[in-house]
């Protein structure tokens, strides 16, 4: 016989899990962890020198320098898989094009093999050396999410488990995979913001300036990991209290 006590705790915790489990399936998923505000004069937009080529954006394994060009002039969106732009009406010789007017939105999928290339200290140059630490931000980024949903599912797997089975015990192992989910939630949170800021950094000598702020598929993920870690403490809560509980009322018996 479980507690009521216990029971709420599981449920509560249960539900924490499944909101928390949706929203970082989601900020995966979606390209609008980072969102770029910047407003480039009219002569570097009819500049065919400083403007980036569609084509250039368009390709799989373009260029780090020509696509984040690309997104700080058409102010662009990026996500962990996925980075778009939206490209504006083209004006004439004696008339500007028309603001907030958008032609139409641009998006392009990281490859697997883009994913796991490595930064460059100079951004475009090859030869200038590779930049470790973005490479593994940029890597940590990618593979901490999917650890995360893959120890969830797991947590779930022993979470059947205990409902097939009198003892809240298990529950502890349910608990310790959603604390290790966030962690790695967390973590992918923490490599995503320094990997764009030290990108930042990096393009401050150059015009257009960049210029944005988190989109809501950052905060989708920045809001999973407290809910990963409430479930975790709930789970790890009752199943714990009603070890004890267990173990003080077998004593009482036996004495």
């Amino acid at each position: 016989m479980v507690d009521n006590r216990f029971a709420t705790a599981l449920v509560i915790g249960s539900v924490l899990a499944l909101i928390s489990a949706v929203y970082i399936a989601a900020a995966i998923g979606t390209d609008h962890w980072y969102e770029y505000r910047s407003r480039p004069s009219l002569s570097e937009m009819n500049s065919t020198e400083l403007q980036p080529s569609s084509e250039e954006f368009d390709r799989e394994d373009s260029d780090e320098y020509m696509y984040s060009r690309a997104l700080i002039m058409y102010n662009g969106t990026i996500g962990l898989w996925r980075r778009c732009i939206s490209k504006l009406k083209e004006g004439y010789w004696f008339k500007p094009p028309p603001e907030e007017v958008n032609q139409g939105s641009m998006c392009v999928s990281f490859s697997l093999k883009n994913q796991f290339t490595p930064k460059y200290k100079q951004i475009g140059n090859h030869n200038s050396g590779v930049d470790y630490v973005r490479t593994y931000l940029s890597r940590c980024q990618i593979l901490l999410p999917f650890i995360s949903l893959g120890l969830m599912c797991f947590g779930a797997l022993i979470g059947l488990c205990v409902c097939s089975c009198r003892s809240l015990y298990p529950a502890i192992g349910t608990g310790v995979l959603h604390l290790l989910a966030g962690i790695c939630t967390l973590g992918t949170v923490a490599c995503f913001a320094a990997n764009v800021e030290l990108l930042h950094a990096k393009m401050q000598d150059l015009e257009p300036r960049p210029d944005g702020e988190y989109g809501w598929s950052f905060c989708l993920a920045c809001v999973s990991a407290p809910l990963q870690l409430m479930a975790a403490a709930l789970f790890i809560w009752a199943a714990r209290t009603d070890r004890t509980e267990y173990s003080r009322m077998k004593a009482y018996r036996v004495a």
